[in-house]
């Protein structure tokens, strides 16, 4: 295993993490004498094989369902002081609900202390407010701190960008979780402020959110030769000395393997992601001219997100920039399950993901609303066909289902 400061905290992270949202046996909190004698099997031999190849540090959150148990009957095996715990409560603005989760966690854990306790789900400045204002849910961690049972405290985000960055100028947080991967680059300038302030950065799901890696299209295999799109997307990711750790989401002991290759490549990652890169721009740059006609498809890749609404300015709440953004996807890189997956979240994903789809878009006026992009009418067919792709019925968070 390779290691990484994890910023202002000193750690020493492993440049895998093991997150913990999909060995557990349920999304949901259950009685301890309804887990199954197998499941707790799968969960204590993938933290096993996790410690035997470095990835010491485990990270969970009191929305993983059973997650938090079922470490509860394996870490404490283990000796403390070589694993790195996370664990994650979400903001609230009744600091005691806040605590009451906080304890819940650390009861489930069975640990005396935890190394990382992130805020999870600053995803709105409301969030936010809750966390820093005094009294607020900062203030209780900051006790906790000073009576030794949270070493360190981050925030995790699915927000927007200036939410994320305003988080982190804040300066009240030793280490951020976020998305950042290479088909999703939009959090750059908020890893790069963290950076300024020597916090930690931990990259979420990049495997699964970075476009279901583990079942890649055809296409996108093709193009990644001779890696796997995920040790790729790995690569991508950790060439940049600013990203510390990236969380795999294991759900069993054997998904840790196609992860490792990455870890010889590293120091010679200007020997394929030049290439690599170049293919996938190509290729998007030829899906695009045939789209809109020769030549056009560098400029649209260079503009396409300019002056697009966020959805509290769009009638029908409809993400116009996520739909777009899918829509691009699929057509450059044939990530249809992927688009799939995402776009039908829209509308049940909460604030984790904001605004819905374009099953409306026949009964609204969204000119008014796309008088700043450079491309209004080619937006508004791209919504309608994206529709037409990858509407599909409801999916829900793994932590709704």
């Amino acid at each position: 295993m390779l290691y990484r400061r994890f910023g202002r905290t000193e750690l020493s992270m492993p440049v895998f993490s093991c997150g913990g949202m999909r060995y557990q046996q349920a999304w949901q909190d259950l009685p301890p004498d309804q887990i199954q004698a197998p499941g707790q099997e799968n969960l204590a031999a993938t933290i096993d094989r996790a410690l035997s190849l470095g990835i010491n540090h485990i990270e969970t959150a009191r929305g993983y369902g059973s997650s938090e148990m079922q470490l509860g009957w394996v870490l404490p095996q283990y000796p403390r002081e070589q694993l790195i715990v996370q664990t994650k409560v979400g903001p609230s603005a009744d600091p005691t609900e806040f605590e009451r989760q906080f304890e819940q966690s650390m009861g489930h854990l069975k640990l005396d202390y935890v190394d990382l306790l992130g805020i999870h789900g600053i995803n709105t400045r409301e969030h936010l407010e809750w966390t820093l204002r005094p009294g607020g849910c900062l203030d209780r961690v900051r006790q906790w701190q000073a009576a030794g049972r949270v070493r360190f405290v981050g925030f995790s985000t699915h927000g927007p960008r200036d939410v994320i960055v305003e988080a982190v100028r804040s300066n009240q947080f030793d280490y951020v979780n976020l998305h950042w991967y290479y088909i999703n680059q939009t959090n750059w300038a908020a890893i790069e402020a963290a950076n300024q302030l020597d916090m930690g950065v931990f990259i979420i799901s990049p495997s699964n959110k970075g476009g279901l890696l583990y079942e890649p299209s055809p296409k996108l295999a093709e193009l990644c030769q001779p890696l796997s799109p995920m040790v790729f997307n790995n690569l991508f990711c950790l060439s940049h000395p600013q990203v510390h750790t990236l969380s795999l989401g294991a759900a069993r002991p054997s998904d840790f393997d196609e992860h490792l290759k990455t870890l010889d490549l590293l120091d010679r990652a200007a020997d394929y992601l030049p290439t690599i890169r170049q293919r996938l721009e190509q290729a998007a740059m030829e899906a695009f001219d045939r789209e809109f006609g020769l030549g056009e498809g560098r400029a649209w890749l260079r503009t396409w997100e300019q002056g697009l609404p966020s959805p509290e300015e769009v009638p029908g709440n409809i993400s116009v920039r996520t739909i777009v953004w899918l829509w691009n996807l699929v057509k450059a890189f044939d990530l249809v399950a992927y688009g799939k997956m995402r776009y039908n979240l829209l509308g049940f994903g909460d604030h984790w993901f904001p605004g819905k789809r374009g099953d409306q878009l026949s009964e609204l006026d969204l000119r008014p609303c796309l008088a700043k992009s450079p491309h209004p009418d080619r937006i508004l067919h791209i919504l309608t066909e994206a529709h037409q792709i990858l509407a599909d019925s409801q999916v829900k968070r793994l932590s709704q289902s």
